[in-house]
């Protein structure tokens, strides 16, 4: 599915222990975080799931973690992994972004909830770039 078809999303910033989430959508092309929970493994997607039936989201956005220099990591590998379970899971196109940095920024605003704000920071960079170019599920 192209993000063009769809018009509300669900953010999440992916950490090994903790996820912060966020939604927005394409009409605005504003999010806003919505909370973190703390979860590993397939507990992720329990915690994860009351979210996707409150928002009921056309598509996801999942935060990818780079190396400063663009590099891949092991947490690069199991974010990548995570959106393909969430696709596989909830039936839903998930987009990857880059979210380098994404937590500094939120810090710097003074957040309260990093893991959420930087999901609301992730996101509202994956709607500037539908306004600027194509992305494409993975």
């Amino acid at each position: 599915m192209n993000p063009d078809q769809c018009s509300t999303f669900l953010a999440i910033d992916f950490g090994i222990k903790r996820l912060g989430i966020a939604v927005g959508n394409r009409l605005f092309g504003t999010a806003q975080a919505v909370g973190s929970v703390k979860a590993e493994g397939k507990a992720r997607f329990d915690a994860i799931a009351p979210y996707i039936k409150e928002w009921q989201p056309d598509g996801l956005v999942i935060g990818v973690p780079y190396h400063p220099d663009g590099a891949a990591h092991e947490n690069t590998l199991l974010a990548q992994k995570f959106g393909r379970q969430m696709r596989g899971r909830f039936g839903l196109p998930v987009f990857e972004v880059d979210e380098r940095y994404s937590t500094t920024e939120a810090l710097s605003y003074g957040a309260k909830d990093a893991d959420a704000a930087s999901a609301c920071i992730i996101l509202e960079q994956f709607l500037y770039s539908l306004c600027s170019t194509s992305a494409t599920p993975n």
